[in-house]
């Protein structure tokens, strides 16, 4: 592929609601623009971009794949971004590289929950967006109806730039607005607009007209005069427009087909906004500078995604913000203060890659086996260091814990898991102090089952999960005493060791508190962290299901010793069973964690999050409206939440979002402690 300048770069990323055709739309740009002679199909799994085998196996896309198209002098680097809300995270690393974003809409389908998300990920992002209405031949399909969402849902700035001629079965082409011509059939033929459409195309160009003037204060005087305004000036303004994002062009037709795709890159090439449009702001020390995307300027280009391939080896995408990246050269990691070994870049098409000497402003492209380099760093120059801002990734909603299959396993885990979350920055490790298990989190189950089927097949780590345990705790609520003599005779010497214990309960999160009480040198200071050690043990193995015990005083306030048979682990033995003794008669109960739940919701399934929450045990705090949305703060015990990203999915039709963090331990219901303690003894007896 040759060298494109600057200028005639175009970045865009398509996103959307899953199976809307986004993939074909990929497919069928590659196949008219000639990079491939024919037409893959995601149901047979032969498509350019989903070249993982899990989305082979799932027919649906799982990574956001790079795939270039060269169209009309212009290199259009297209960005096909999965559209399933568990692999969500792969949509805002495509929004990083991208100048404008094309929210793919099913025209049978109209607007849906992943559309809506689509739209407000780019919003936030704030780049252009355009929307392409796909699938216009598919039964049930209708094109005004899905404008009319489109303007009431998303925005009435979302204009048609092109009609379709006939819809469903009928349909055979586009009627272009701007040049007022019609293109036909697979190759695009074009010709002149319907006669029957006179009057619908005479409408439709007069909004367009009139979108596009708005960005230009001499063109939107000539239009509210009346004057005549040029094929030409309609060109400039529109290309303004959508650069300001003042319009949001609409598109249409059929991926599969391959109908409509002609002129939809032609409008790319010429209307959508290049690199140059593009300033992003950069930390150069302790002051911030503005780059432009000139290719002589400073190098700046962010890392947006990381993969492990099995031939190449880890493999780093970038885009260019500013500067020329070339190979065979050093570059330098301003995250990391590292420098950087640049070996061979490469132009990815799917899993293909083409070597390239360098990458320009405004250019996409990777490159291998960098050592310290992952997603969100820039790589710049040691004699100007650069850091762009971080992208933003979502938060993990969904956890499991993660066990080796194996013995052989174990020992590739911790290094798989490391590797994963470099490819996968949504995905979040930690261990649970308090079970003990390696925690992994995604956006959903799928997300973090498809994380271990990879980790398996790239690694060689095979890796099984489950429901994390609750981390329960156990606490006492009255004081109480009790002694405890350890004394064993084995012949020679024994063992004695005479010990008294208080204990009383403490604040909540006060964590644990050991006094030595003791007076008249009863229990000798040197056997006195024996007793602790012994308390402490007893603190871990804990009183009612063997969890531990927590905000508590114990007073050692007395005690014996033999001048010969008294040793430490004497002491030890007896401070560990005179805590035990003494706090069982202390009304020990079970303690469970409560997390505080924030959830994002559109107003209609308020009263069904709530009655949700209400039988999960959660004391619901507060609701109250947020811009579009209704945010419903809760308190609820972390033993109901596990799988709340599932539940409240299947509940609000996948158009809620929460957070969820820990907030603080609370005393469980009676009946629900003793099935818990119960399944606790039952799980010792068996482990």
């Amino acid at each position: 592929m040759k060298q494109y300048a600057t200028d005639k770069i175009r970045n865009l990323v398509l996103i959307g609601h899953g199976g809307t055709g986004k993939t074909s739309l990929a497919e069928a740009a590659l196949l008219v623009s000639g990079a491939i002679n024919r037409l893959g199909r995601v149901d047979e799994g032969t498509t350019a971009s989903d070249f993982d085998p899990d989305e082979i196996k799932r027919k649906v896309s799982v990574n956001a794949a790079l795939l270039p198209v060269e169209w009309k002098d212009h290199k259009v680097n297209i960005i096909d971004a999965p559209g399933y809300a568990d692999f969500i995270g792969e949509a805002y690393t495509g929004l990083a590289a991208a100048d404008t974003a094309v929210i793919v809409v099913c025209a049978a389908s109209g607007v849906q929950v992943g559309t809506e998300q689509a739209w407000h990920m780019a919003l936030e992002r704030d780049i252009p967006r355009a929307v392409f209405v796909n699938r216009i031949d598919r039964e049930n399909a209708n094109f005004d109806d899905t404008v009319r969402q489109l303007q009431s849902i998303l925005s009435k700035r979302c204009v048609p730039v092109q009609l379709p001629i006939g819809s469903q079965e009928s349909f055979q082409g586009v009627v272009d607005l701007v040049e007022l011509k019609a293109y036909m059939g697979e190759k695009g033929a074009e010709a002149e607009p319907p006669a029957a459409m006179a009057a619908a195309t005479s409408a439709a160009r007069d909004a367009l007209v009139e979108a596009a003037c708005e960005a230009d204060d001499e063109l939107i005087n000539k239009f509210i005069e009346g004057e005549e305004i040029s094929t030409e000036e309609i060109k400039r303004g529109l290309g303004e427009a959508i650069a300001a994002g003042t319009l949001i062009p609409v598109f249409v037709g059929s991926a599969t087909k391959t109908i409509g795709i002609q002129p939809f890159l032609d409008h790319v090439a010429e209307f959508f906004p290049s690199p140059l449009n593009t300033v992003v702001k950069a930390k150069s020390g302790t002051a911030e500078v503005e780059l432009e995307a000139d290719a002589n300027g400073p190098l700046a280009a962010q890392v947006f995604k990381t993969t492990a391939d099995p031939y190449v080896g880890k493999l780093t995408y970038l885009r260019l913000f500013s500067g020329t990246l070339k190979g065979d050269s050093h570059a330098w990691n301003a995250n990391k203060n590292a420098d950087e070994r640049i070996g061979q870049l490469f132009v990815i098409r799917g899993k293909t890659q083409e070597a390239v000497p360098a990458l320009v402003a405004g250019d996409i492209g990777a490159v291998a086996k960098l050592a310290d380099t992952v997603t969100s760093d820039t790589i710049s120059s040691k004699e100007k260091p650069l850091i762009l801002p971080a992208i933003k990734f979502p938060e993990p909603t969904f956890n499991a814990a993660a066990y080796p299959r194996s013995k052989a396993d174990t020992e590739k885990m911790s290094s798989a898991l490391a590797r994963i979350i470099e490819e996968d920055p949504v995905l979040r490790v930690h261990r649970d102090p308090d079970t003990g298990e390696t925690i992994l989190g995604g956006i959903g189950e799928s997300h973090v089952e498809i994380a271990c089927e990879k980790m398996k097949r790239k690694f060689g780590a095979d890796i099984m999960l489950s429901t994390p345990r609750v981390p329960y705790k156990e606490t006492i609520t009255a004081i109480s005493a009790a002694e405890y003599t350890h004394k064993k005779q084995t012949g020679g010497h024994g063992q004695y060791a005479k010990v008294v214990i208080e204990v009383e309960p403490l604040p909540r999160s006060s964590g644990f508190e050991f006094v030595n009480k003791v007076v008249g040198g009863n229990v000798p200071k040197h056997y006195v962290p024996a007793v602790e050690n012994g308390v402490m043990e007893a603190l871990h193995e804990g009183i009612l299901g063997h969890f531990q015990v927590v905000d508590i005083r114990v007073k050692l306030t007395d005690g014996k010793e033999h001048p010969v048979d008294s040793s430490e682990m004497a002491f030890k033995l007896a401070g560990s069973q005179a805590f035990k003794a003494s706090a069982q008669k202390a009304r020990p109960v079970l303690l469970e964690p409560i997390a505080s739940v924030r959830v994002r919701t559109p107003e209609a399934f308020t009263g069904d999050i709530v009655s949700d929450l209400n039988g999960k045990r959660a004391k619901v705090l507060g609701i109250s409206p947020d811009e579009h949305v209704t945010v419903v703060d809760a308190l609820a015990p972390m033993a109901e939440m596990l799988r709340y990203a599932t539940d409240l999915r299947s509940l609000t039709q996948g158009r809620a979002t929460f957070e969820i963090t820990f907030d603080h331990y609370e005393e469980v219901p009676d009946h629900i402690a003793k099935k818990v303690i119960a399944e606790a003894e039952k799980a010792k007896e068996t482990a």
